[in-house]
């Protein structure tokens, strides 16, 4: 593996680290707005990625997807992890169910943000010259856009204890909602037997990251034609 390749990959750590721990302090500022102070008492609503960082989750998953497996088995390199869960006291929150929702919109609205304030400053740095394809640090910015994007997917996915579960429960009727949380023990086996034993599993998954890139793209894309710099 080359040296770029190296630097590139601390980078994406380094990126992902902040990226997630933005993505908490989402989740914990909402849960504060909506009532539930049990995460700011804790320190949660804060940039500093230390207080939301795993050590496993956090540091040697990613480690592993992007250095260990590649140089071991051959694979291509790839940037994921997760972060150490905020927690939210549900019965605080003044509409439970509502607010619930928006606590976990949040953390995957964090990262949509993310990825476009990546894509837009690639976007502006190859415009303007500064930045070639296939220079260091459009590869790190793509890197950004792209594991924000896997974030914000994936996190959406519908399935306890993920964020898009949240939003599902709020909309299930009254009668649904326990049924369908007594599944959050099993939501990680099934989560992952979906994406790598069911078919097309992972497909949709792609599937769904490549069509909110394109929307992020062309979002952007309108952006600079409207500002001449496209």
């Amino acid at each position: 593996m080359p040296p770029e390749k190296y630097i590139v990959g601390a980078a994406l750590v380094a990126i992902l680290i902040f990226a997630l721990a933005l993505h908490e302090a989402a989740h914990a500022a909402v849960a504060n707005w909506c009532g539930d102070d049990t995460a700011k008492r804790l320190g949660r609503v804060t940039l500093n990625p230390i207080k939301s960082i795993d050590p496993v989750l956090t540091i040697l998953l990613p480690g592993m997807l992007f250095f260990v497996l590649p140089a071991v088995l051959g694979t291509p390199p790839l940037m994921f992890g997760g972060a150490k869960p905020v927690p939210v006291n549900m019965s605080r929150l003044r509409h439970p169910y509502r607010d619930m929702m928006w606590v976990a919109l949040a953390g995957p609205a964090t990262n949509l943000i993310l990825a476009f304030l990546a894509m837009v400053a690639l976007k502006g740095l190859l415009v303007a010259g500064t930045l070639g394809p296939q220079d260091m640090g459009a590869k790190i910015l793509m890197g950004a856009v792209q594991f924000n994007i896997l974030l914000t997917v994936f996190n959406m996915i519908p399935i306890p204890p993920l964020d898009g579960s949240r939003v599902l429960t709020f909309l299930l009727p009254d009668r649904l909602r326990a049924p369908f949380n007594a599944l959050t023990p099993l939501g990680i086996p099934i989560l992952f037997a979906l994406l790598f034993f069911a078919p097309g599993g992972q497909d949709a998954l792609l599937g769904g990251m490549g069509a909110l890139y394109d929307w992020l793209a062309g979002a952007v894309e309108g952006i600079f034609s409207l500002l001449g710099g496209g």
